[in-house]
């Protein structure tokens, strides 16, 4: 019981931030263009600092070398994702506009505006580098696969899709750098004792900014969530057949990849990485669906009523995952 009582806890911490941003920007707090002058603050500074930061506290060359498993194991997972939702879409009878959309949001997480605050509050920032690593591939997967499967899901054109739109910069974000930046100072023990000497950065600026991640991330949900207007959620059988494949389907094909890789194949990971891993797998769908929808001539309403409804129905899910988790 002690696992549900922390899961809640952790939960309703989330929610109460996200309510602050939902009813800031009801009342008017905000302007037009404040939503995406957030995300640009978060996704280009406060993330990249708050990944240097802990890939420094908490990490060495030795531990460092162990995340290349979880790299194997989530590449795994996903591609079994994309393989169940793929027949699930012919089993159901989906239709074109509709079912590319349906694929992706089953197989794509949103990974930093609720998957970091929430495996934050969980697990604490040292899992930050755990859960760097089911971003990596959880980006490049959903701008490159991701896109075609989109794309070529576009009613408007018949057959293949050879105007499909890859941007390249998707595939190196600007939170990656925070990982890339500090790989020298890990396994330079030099450089990484003048940085620690350097006071006014490792233990103020940022520390300080990368704390803004948390907090930030989860406003912007709130303000997002009231855009698109929770009144708006529709529950139909695409809806949830999509939901399900989401929070039920997705962290057990996860789950049963660990347990196949530490107990069959003896290719362990800590038991912090694991949950990080099963957790990121049952947050909600990727928060760019909508766009992508757009401009690939599918579905929008569906794509907002996913994101819309999966973002509100992970404070349910949650402490279930915890509980089911922890018995690993």
């Amino acid at each position: 019981m002690s696992v549900f009582f922390t899961s809640i806890q952790s939960v309703l911490a989330i929610v109460l931030m996200i309510a602050v941003g939902y009813f800031a920007q009801k009342v008017g707090f905000f302007g037009e263009n404040f939503s995406n002058s957030l995300s640009k603050l978060i996704m280009k500074i406060a993330l990249p600092l708050a990944i240097f930061n802990s890939m420094l506290e908490n990490f060495n060359p030795t531990v460092l070398s162990k995340l290349g498993t979880g790299l194997i194991f989530v590449i795994i997972s996903v591609a079994i994702d994309y393989v169940i939702a793929f027949l699930l879409t012919r089993m159901f009878r989906v239709p074109r506009g509709k079912r590319g959309l349906m694929i992706q949001a089953i197989t794509g997480a949103n990974t930093v505006f609720i998957g970091m605050p929430l495996n934050n509050a969980l697990f604490g920032t040292s899992a930050i580098p755990y859960l760097l690593v089911y971003y990596i591939v959880n980006t490049i997967i959903i701008w490159t696969v991701g896109v075609w499967v989109i794309a070529n899901d576009d009613p408007t054109i018949t057959g293949r899709n050879d105007n499909v739109k890859f941007d390249l910069s998707h595939l190196l974000p600007v939170p990656l750098y925070g990982f890339i930046v500090a790989l020298p100072f890990i396994y330079i023990a030099p450089l990484k004792h003048f940085y620690m000497s350097l006071t006014f950065l490792s233990n103020t600026f940022v520390p300080d900014m990368g704390a803004l991640v948390t907090p930030l991330s989860l406003i912007y949900i709130g303000i997002m969530l009231q855009q698109f207007g929770l009144k708006n959620m529709e529950f139909d059988r695409h809806i949830s057949l999509t939901l399900i494949g989401r929070f039920v389907i997705s962290p057990i094909i996860m789950t049963v990849v660990i347990l196949v890789g530490s107990h069959i194949l003896g290719f362990g990971l800590t038991s912090i990485f694991q949950k990080t891993l099963i957790i990121q797998s049952a947050t909600p769908t990727l928060a760019v669906l909508p766009i992508m929808a757009n401009e690939y001539h599918g579905d929008v309403r569906f794509a907002t009523n996913v994101v819309v409804s999966s973002s509100v129905l992970f404070v349910v899910v949650v402490p279930i995952v915890m509980i089911l988790q922890s018995a690993l």
